[in-house]
């Protein structure tokens, strides 16, 4: 507890040596229990199990249709913009109740869409909302927790997340069947309704930044003395905040080493969805499965996404340590980047597995087990990259995970829409190939970045200013 306030007052409190200015509000020392970094375990367990759970359901409904999809995962790509920056000023808290509220009020309007157009710009609005637990979860993990014990949580995480469009397409499906599509996002509003209570209850919030400017506010009041500040207080106007931090995001993006990573893990993501519109032509079509049968099919790449995260977890955490103390105690970002080379490696091996596999009508079993490595390709290329980013940029970690979701969805959004073009002309083991190609040719970014990075960090062309 003593070593994780230490890194509290030096990981969230960007300043050196003790302020001495009587009107500027710190934690009250290390050990100060408002801080997130000194929650008891229970609390922290709280927070982190909400958020995902919350990003869980609203992945679940992506089954009305490769359209409605896109348009629901292009909200997921502009939601993050606006959502990140406001949670950084604000808070993450007010944001995930307030994004939920509205996730259930768009999931009604869906269900009581009486047109396709209408249905459409619902699901888009409800992508905005939805988006709020995958583009926070990152940083509230960070808020409360140090480097070297985010791993399992982040993997936790991960997993809820990844499997909650595996689960929503097997349990949608059937349901869908059973009682209509309607009854789809009637069942999420249900759901939801009954997390958004718990979150209302018992989430709390945990970004350091705001919880000493309430603090400061408090003190403020109690004591009549105006010159208390936080020792982040800023001279800028709220509206000057707003518009700086909205364009922080975006200003990520331009940096290089975020960018290639957030376009290497995009792509990677990306081939979930495009790997979910094959699967009606491969089990359906070729093995005779039913459309639910169809729909379990899906869960041979969650299984992979759940080994992955474990293994990848493990494996991080090992080389981690074993570097750090190679390096005298000297820990750094780019040891989370050594896991993400084996994800470059499993990532083409499935691909050529499960396409060729399904061209040559195999036993079933066979292109579900390459499906399989898919996942564990995903997972190794993108908790690694997740994490690294987070661990350079962890005062901003919303928004460096905004920037890459962005990236992610968009590419998530367009590409299935390619898909059936793309297989229609290359066929399942060359379409497959081509996209185990493109795979192989991202493979130098993690190395490079793992051997080179903290380097490229201190140049200039690599340094944004947000």
């Amino acid at each position: 507890m003593e070593q994780d306030s230490k890194k509290a007052q030096a990981g969230h409190i960007p300043k050196d040596g003790v302020v001495e200015d009587p009107n500027v509000v710190e934690f009250d020392g290390p050990d100060d229990p408002e801080n997130p970094l000194n929650w008891s375990s229970t609390k922290k367990a709280t927070q982190i199990i909400l958020s995902p759970i919350l990003k869980n359901f609203n992945s679940s409904n992506q089954t009305a249709g490769a359209l409605v999809t896109t348009v629901f995962l292009l909200g997921y790509t502009f939601g993050p913009i606006m959502i990140a920056p406001l949670s950084e000023l604000y808070g993450r808290a007010i944001l995930y109740n307030t994004c939920m509220f509205l996730f259930i009020i768009c999931n009604i309007l869906c269900a009581l869409a009486n047109s396709l157009g209408s249905l459409i710009v619902y699901r888009f609005l409800s992508g905005i909302a939805g988006s709020c637990p995958v583009t926070l979860g990152p940083g509230s993990i960070t808020d409360m927790l140090t480097s070297e014990k985010r791993t399992g949580p982040m993997g936790a995480y991960i997993i809820v997340s990844i499997l909650g469009p595996n689960i929503g397409v097997v349990a949608g499906g059937y349901f869908a069947a059973a009682a209509g599509w309607r009854w789809d996002f009637w069942l999420i509003v249900i759901v939801c309704s009954v997390l958004t209570l718990l979150s209302v209850l018992f989430l709390c919030e945990s970004n350091p930044y705001v919880l000493l400017e309430h603090k400061a506010r408090h003190l403020r009041k109690r004591t009549r003395n105006m010159a208390l500040q936080s020792t982040l207080h800023t001279s800028k106007t709220s509206r000057d905040l707003f518009t700086f931090s909205i364009t922080r995001p975006l200003k990520m993006l331009m940096s290089p080493i975020v960018f290639s990573l957030s376009l290497y893990t995009a792509t990677v993501c990306s081939y979930l969805y495009l790997c979910f519109t094959t699967f009606e032509t491969v089990f359906h079509d070729q093995y005779g499965f039913s459309s639910g049968e169809t729909g379990l099919a899906t869960l041979g790449m969650g299984a992979g996404c759940v080994f992955g995260c474990v293994a990848c977890g493990l494996l991080t955490t090992t080389v981690s340590k074993w570097l750090t103390k190679m390096h005298g105690g000297n820990s750094k970002p780019e040891y989370q980047l050594i896991s993400m080379i084996l994800g470059g490696v499993c990532t083409p091996i499935g691909l050529f597995w499960y396409g060729w596999s399904a061209h040559a009508k195999l036993h079933w079993m066979v292109p579900i087990m390459g499906a399989v490595f898919i996942g564990i390709g995903m997972i190794f290329t993108y908790m690694p990259s997740m994490m690294y980013l987070i661990d350079i940029y962890t005062r901003h970690a919303a928004s460096v995970t905004a920037a890459s979701t962005i990236l992610r969805c968009l590419l998530g959004a367009v590409l299935p829409l390619a898909g059936p073009a793309m297989y229609n002309a290359l066929g399942l083991g060359w379409g497959n190939s081509l996209l185990a190609f493109i795979s192989i040719a991202f493979l130098p970014i993690p190395i490079i970045l793992s051997l080179y990075s903290e380097r490229l960090r201190n140049i200039r062309i690599f340094k944004v200013e947000f």
